[in-house]
């Protein structure tokens, strides 16, 4: 009902000086409002049952329309799919109708214009799905299973015109189909499948071949092809042309079982002026109905196309001379308040609904009992609650009736008072049923002064914030003497309040109805009351200060710290820090942080905070050398670009991370790394050391790499003896090497450049040389390029 979603539960209430002047049974609330509560007939609110007609002509459709896919409005008709491949498209009226009475649906189709494929599908599914989901497309035309694709959400009915031939068959997960056809198509068929869920049922109950004869076709006069056209054809609107189609569809409650006896006509041409009247089907349909169903269509194309459209829709009541008119009331003086627009609502239970699970559909207005007789008896005209009769003006005033539902306002012209207004309404149910035409009388009456609600000691504030456990008394003022007060919460009334006064001790918008002498009422301004939350305050435990006597800044570790808005509070023991003043804090300790709205006095519940201030300072150091040495510069020999160093932490247990830069661009971060520099030159290594709380200390030293290679030569060898038989300089960062030897002549007597040479072992041509002096020349180049060269004597000894 439109009462309990349009109107804020603060307008209603009943009059009871007047309620005993009709039948309790069909007693009428009376809802008043300053506000002004605009009921467009067009939008607000979905179509409640049956008729429903849609031309779909215009430009849009009733809002319980559902489109999806590929459908769409076009060139004056619903186009489910153009002549393109891979087209779905589906839609379904969000109406619930009742399977006790049954259905009728009329429409006309289109389906030209390609080489034919699909086809499309008439379906019903049960009313209470709570989301709707197409079936399969393909040959299932949006019904059935496809292959991995469930079938439609709950189905209950499909009805398949079927161009291509695989609705009646049982190829792509489908169930059953014409006797012999296996997965064969069974192309120009109209084709009935059973109710299914998911991946299960949708199973082929009947077929009628419409290009055939036998006990699954037609006969030969009455044969016609489920397109209108091939390739290049054009849609047939004239009943009278090759190639019109229409479908007339029955389903009536079947009384002597189960489910519905279902009647399918379609309208046929096939020769100009001779359209005709097909019957398809006329057969029981036995599976058990939900209890409400829906009706929608779909189509699809696949390699080959068509379009497929409908137009000129009809759905209404099987059953219809089963069902019976609602009966309205009669009533008079009922008060309404000049100036103001006033809100009412006749409700379900206030008048007689004959028809099972029906509703008020609508109300429409009338100056007269004459203009209600003189509708036209148009099934789809009433069944819309027409929009020119829901709203009626008169000379006193404007009736407006809701787009659905028994509710109405009426807004008296100023100047009327004490005027009386009768006019004529009618009440349309859930299936199209309207009764004849009642009467209402509406007495106008003085609209009471405004009236002012304040809050006390905060006379000009329209939102009132507080602390828990705090109240604040509200106050209706205005320029007159009101009988009676009525105050409100979010729209709830609140009982007891009945004085000028009320004190709020609720969060809530508040507001007060008064009513004058003629029981008229005058709506307050708005206060609202706040009790905010405070805010949760999220900590990085613990505050740390890594250096002894350190002052250390609290607000910092407040996550979202926002002191703009927000009073923060540290305290530890008697001692409390406020705001800016927790940035200066010295001692170490647990200490209790609060925090609170900047115009409230109530701070939150405490949250813990612990400040660690050390009594030491952190400490770390390293050392390093040759990896397998005790070389650690020149001193000890010199360190080359190629040694591996080896580096080493010493620092405090309680260091937890290191992180090494080497001076070169290169960093690690294990506790003992090892580093090779590959060039010469200064480099400075920095050692970062970092407690678990953060606390950090760094340490710096220069490590020189001065030497690019090594070279050592012996000044004398044994060549007799088992050890020291060759002439072997060693040599270490040399790329490339000469040696040479010669005799006191200076003849060369030796020569070599390879670099893993065994040396000169003393003989000439494979024979001893005498013992004596001799001269060596070495040459060579080392990894960065330098020239090397030493000449010396050497000794042969024997």
């Amino acid at each position: 009902m439109l009462e309990n979603q349009l109107i804020p539960d603060f307008l209603r209430f009943h009059i009871g000086s007047n309620s005993h002047q009709i039948n309790p049974k069909l007693r009428l609330r009376l809802l008043l409002s300053f506000l002004f509560i605009s009921i467009n007939c067009s939008t607000l609110h979905a179509q409640i049952g049956f008729p429903y007609c849609e031309t779909f002509t215009t430009e849009t459709t009733q809002s319980t329309t559902i489109f999806g896919g590929d459908a769409r409005l076009a060139g004056g008709v619903l186009r489910l799919t153009s002549n393109q491949t891979s087209q779905k498209g589906y839609v379904y009226l969000n109406i619930p109708f009742s399977s006790i009475f049954g259905l009728k649906a009329s429409f006309e189709y289109f389906s030209f214009g390609g080489d034919g494929a699909d086809g499309l599908t008439l379906f019903l599914f049960d009313a209470d799905t709570p989301v709707f989901n197409p079936g399969g497309f393909g040959g299932s035309l949006g019904y059935a299973p496809y292959n991995s694709e469930q079938g439609l959400s709950n189905a209950y009915l499909g009805i398949g015109f079927d161009e291509y031939g695989g609705f009646g068959n049982s190829s792509e997960g489908r169930s059953g189909g014409f006797a012999g056809a296996g997965q064969s198509r069974v192309p120009n068929a109209v084709v009935i499948r059973g109710p299914g869920k998911g991946m299960n049922g949708y199973p082929f109950v009947v077929g009628r071949k419409t290009m055939a004869t036998g006990n699954d076709g037609l006969r030969l006069e009455d044969q016609f092809p489920i397109s209108s056209g091939g390739l290049g054809t054009a849609r047939v609107t004239d009943p009278n042309l090759p190639g019109y189609r229409k479908v007339y569809l029955d389903l009536q409650p079947n009384t002597t079982g189960v489910g519905f006896f279902i009647k399918l006509q379609m309208e046929v041409t096939t020769k100009q002026n001779e359209p005709r009247l097909v019957t398809i089907f006329d057969r029981p349909y036995n599976f058990p109905a939900p209890p409400n169903l829906k009706i929608g269509f779909a189509a699809s194309t696949g390699g080959q196309t068509n379009f497929h459209e409908i137009r000129n829709l009809k759905v209404e009541v099987s059953n219809n001379d089963a069902l019976i008119n609602p009966k309205g009331v009669d009533f008079e003086d009922k008060a309404s308040c000049e100036g103001q627009e006033n809100t009412y609502s006749i409700t379900d239970e206030e008048v007689e609904l004959p028809n099972q699970n029906s509703e008020i559909r609508c109300l429409q207005f009338y100056q007269s009992l004459a203009d209600i007789e003189a509708e036209t008896g148009d099934v789809c005209l009433q069944g819309k609650c027409r929009v020119e009769n829901r709203e009626l003006v008169v000379p006193q005033g404007v009736f407006k009736a809701a787009s659905d539902g028994g509710d109405f306002t009426f807004f008296p012209n100023p100047g009327t008072r004490g005027q009386k207004v009768t006019v004529y309404y009618t009440i349309t149910d859930t299936y199209g049923k309207s009764s004849t035409g009642n009467s209402m009388t509406l007495l106008i009456q003085e609209s009471p002064d405004p009236v002012s609600l304040i809050a006390q000691n905060q006379p000009n504030q329209t939102t009132i914030r507080l602390c828990a456990g705090e109240g604040v008394d509200l106050e209706a003022k205005g320029s007159e003497i009101y009988e009676r007060f009525e105050w409100y919460r979010d729209g709830e009334l609140l009982a007891g309040a009945n004085s000028a006064e009320y004190k709020a001790n609720m969060g809530g918008d508040y507001e007060v109805k008064v009513y004058n002498r003629k029981n008229c009422p005058a709506i307050s301004n708005r206060i609202k009351v706040e009790y905010p939350i405070h805010p949760i305050l999220k900590i990085q435990n613990p505050v740390v200060g890594c250096e002894p006597g350190q002052i250390v800044d609290v607000s910092k570790s407040i996550v979202d710290y926002n002191v703009n808005q927000y009073d923060y509070q540290l305290s530890l023991g008697t001692k409390t820090w406020l705001n800016g003043e927790m940035e200066k804090i010295s001692q170490t300790g647990i200490y209790e942080l609060r925090v609170k709205e900047k115009d409230l006095e109530c701070y939150s519940d405490p949250s813990l905070v612990e400040v660690l201030i050390r009594d030491e300072a952190l400490t770390a150091d390293f050392d390093f050398v040759v990896k397998g040495t005790n070389i650690k510069g020149d001193t000890e020999g010199g360190i080359f670009p190629d040694d591996i160093l080896q580096f080493t932490a010493v620092s405090d247990d309680e260091i937890a991370s290191w992180k090494w830069s080497f001076g070169d661009g290169t960093t690690d971060d294990t506790q003992n790394p090892t580093h090779i520099y590959g060039k010469k030159g200064s480099f400075e290594v920095e050692l970062l050391a970092r407690n678990k709380l953060g606390c950090e200390v760094k340490v710096k030293k220069t490590i020189s790499i001065t030497r690019s290679f090594r070279l050592m030569i012996p000044n004398a060898f044994t060549p007799t003896l088992a050890e020291n038989t060759t002439f072997l300089p060693k040599q270490k960062g040399l790329t490339q090497w000469e040696i040479m030897i010669f005799n006191t002549w200076g003849n060369l007597i030796f020569q070599t450049t390879e670099l893993d040479t065994s040396g000169w072992d003393g003989k000439i041509e494979d024979r001893l040389q005498d013992a004596g002096v001799y001269i060596y020349r070495v040459n060579g180049q080392a990894t960065d390029g330098e020239k090397v060269s030493k000449t010396g004597k050497l000794n042969l000894i024997r």
